[in-house]
């Protein structure tokens, strides 16, 4: 046994240089090397993986932003053109009224008007058909009166009236020649 602590020494001896330097320098510059193969190779793609992450959660945390200010500017938008419909439909319908009023209005005073005239007409068409069977009347009371008179005169009369009549008659129409 003691040989083989005897060459585990010796071994370690060797193993514990290499090329002169001391096997402990060299885990250290292995260490390093190691560390700066990952710097290299892995932090610095990290940070910058990490940085362009910030950047676009900066990024969209302004469009967001952006966002949410175009939305509180379109909802103030729709509240003021809600404001402005309801005006508009208090007028719209005040205006309705107004004309629905004047329209009333217009048509009583159209339909006073025509009803006037109606009366007009069939007071001047009664005027008419009165005077119309008043002329009738006369008519028929000329010519039940001359029928009467003939009857009457030719009840009375004699032929040396008729003779006078007729010679009165002629003696008229020489004189107005």
């Amino acid at each position: 046994m003691p040989a083989v602590f005897s060459f585990v020494e010796e071994e370690s001896e060797h193993v514990s240089r290499f090329l002169g330097i001391p096997m402990t320098i060299w885990q250290i510059a292995n260490l390093v090397l190691f560390l700066a193969v990952l710097i290299y190779f892995v932090a610095k793609p990290m940070a910058a993986a990490f940085r362009k992450r910030q950047v676009e959660i900066e990024e969209r945390r302004r469009q967001a932003d952006r966002q949410r200010a175009d939305a509180e500017r379109l909802t103030m938008e729709i509240r003021e053109r809600a404001a402005r419909l309801d005006v508009e439909i208090a007028e719209i319908r005040r205006q309705g009224i107004a004309e629905g009023e004047s329209a009333r209005t217009a048509l009583s005073a159209r339909a006073k008007e025509e009803a006037e005239q109606v009366l007009r007409r069939a007071a001047e068409e009664i005027e008419r058909r009165l005077a119309a069977a008043k002329s009738e009347l006369a008519a028929a009371a000329a010519d039940h009166t001359v029928s009467a008179a003939a009857e009457t005169v030719s009840r009375e009369i004699t032929d040396e009236d008729r003779r006078r009549l007729l010679n009165e008659s002629v003696s008229r129409l020489k004189a107005s020649r």
